[in-house]
């Protein structure tokens, strides 16, 4: 079969031939249309994440996910430890969802990762309640906008975000987004943007995919004054601009505010069961009733070693189809 795979640590993949998986025993084989290449595909294959340590490499298929059919025709999404961006795949039959039969592979095989940085935050972590008012800080990536319609679908009130480009800032009031701030705005008038919207709305989620220094204005934002404050849920979900903070410990003790995260290892067995039998199949019928968008770049699995290191169009998830 042809596949895409890596053959030495931290080269490129290439569209070669590769032996036919093998189902074990609690596998089940997939003919694969579509697999998205995520950062963590990208860091497993240049064996910079941590799951690729101190392990001798092998020629290694890339992908940990993908959309394709069942040898009986149905629809599915699936996850494989053995590589997803291939003719075939060895699917563990735990982790296979039905697909829609009127939704496209492309957004079948991109959706479920974003669904993840967004739903089980806002689900599990935050407690999302009916008419929140909700802070998505760093929406302008494809998991934010993803988090700004799964908020509204889940009953938001209000929904504010912060990113720095203005025009992918702009396009997010078009998917639910009710107010905009500029992270490009200086910190006094960032802040006080801030106080501003929790005087006439409280804040009560909080959901952060940036950490680093935007975090420490919001917080710093929120500071209580000793009177009694509102309280608020902070939930991280990514650290692009930053992996620490500098936080005053007057701050919680002055603020009702609680912080936590969201990612693989902060799930309970219960929740991540509940992702694959209602979540990502709920948010896959959003999809076909057109109240969840998301735009992906598609590339023919033939292209994978030209398109690897090329810049994908902002907003949009790269998807390799087969």
């Amino acid at each position: 079969m042809k596949a895409a795979v890596v053959f030495e640590k931290g080269n490129i993949p290439q569209y070669t031939d590769f032996p036919e998986p093998e189902a074990q025993e609690n596998e089940i084989i997939v003919t694969v249309k579509a697999a998205s290449i995520k950062n963590l595909d990208r860091a497993r294959a240049g064996g910079s994440h941590y799951s690729a340590d101190n392990r001798e490499h092998q020629p290694t298929i890339i992908g940990t996910d993908g959309a394709g059919y069942l040898e009986n025709g149905n629809k599915v999404y699936f996850f494989s430890k053995k590589g997803t961006v291939a003719e075939k795949a060895a699917a563990d039959k735990k982790m296979i969802i039905p697909i829609p039969e009127k939704l496209d592979f492309s957004i079948a095989a991109a959706l479920p990762n974003a669904v993840m940085g967004s739903a089980m935050a806002l689900k599990f972590k935050a407690g999302l309640q009916q008419g929140n008012t909700v802070l998505i800080n760093g929406a302008t990536g494809i998991t934010g906008k993803i988090a700004v319609q799964i908020a509204r679908l889940y009953g938001a009130g209000k929904i504010i975000v912060t990113g720095r480009n203005e025009e992918s800032l702009l396009a997010l009031r078009e998917l639910g987004a009710d107010e905009v701030i500029s992270l490009k705005l200086d910190e006094h008038d960032f802040k006080q943007k801030i106080k501003e919207i929790h005087r006439e709305s409280p804040i009560d989620v909080i959901l952060d995919y940036i950490w680093g220094h935007s975090v420490e204005m919001i917080l710093s934002a929120l500071k209580g004054d000793g009177n009694f404050s509102h309280k608020t849920r902070l939930v991280n979900v990514g650290g692009m601009s930053g992996d620490t903070i500098q936080l005053s410990s007057q701050i919680l003790r002055g603020t009702d505010i609680q912080i936590s995260g969201s990612g693989l290892g902060s799930w309970t067995r219960e929740e991540t069961m509940l992702l694959f039998s209602e979540i990502i199949p709920g948010m896959f019928q959003a999809a076909v009733e057109g109240k969840i968008k998301m735009e992906t770049q598609n590339i023919d699995i033939k292209n994978i070693e030209t398109v690897w290191n090329a810049e994908i169009q902002s907003g949009k998830r790269l998807v390799i189809r087969i």
